[in-house]
């Protein structure tokens, strides 16, 4: 599934990915391949992105936002990102 994660200055990532894992305002829930549609505002905590299934993640702090999740496409809106090194 593709997976991009934008804040209102740029494009924090875009990419092919096996899932990710995000903070919701009712707790932390994860999105895999072939996801049904889905909408949900996001609190401000991390995002893990999982880029394959031999445990190769990224991970992104967010100050919060929302997710659209639509024909295998995953978009966070948010209203800040920077990746976790």
């Amino acid at each position: 599934m593709t997976l991009e994660i934008l804040t209102p200055e740029q494009k924090i990532f875009s990419g092919e990915v096996y899932g990710v894992q995000m903070p919701g305002i009712s707790g932390l829930f994860e999105v895999l391949d072939k996801h049904a549609p889905l909408v949900s505002a996001l609190k401000a905590g991390r995002v893990k992105v999982l880029r394959d299934k031999q445990n190769h993640n990224t991970y992104y702090d967010i100050t919060g936002g929302f997710v659209e999740v639509l024909n295998n496409k995953v978009t966070v809106l948010a209203e800040g990102a920077k990746e976790v090194e």
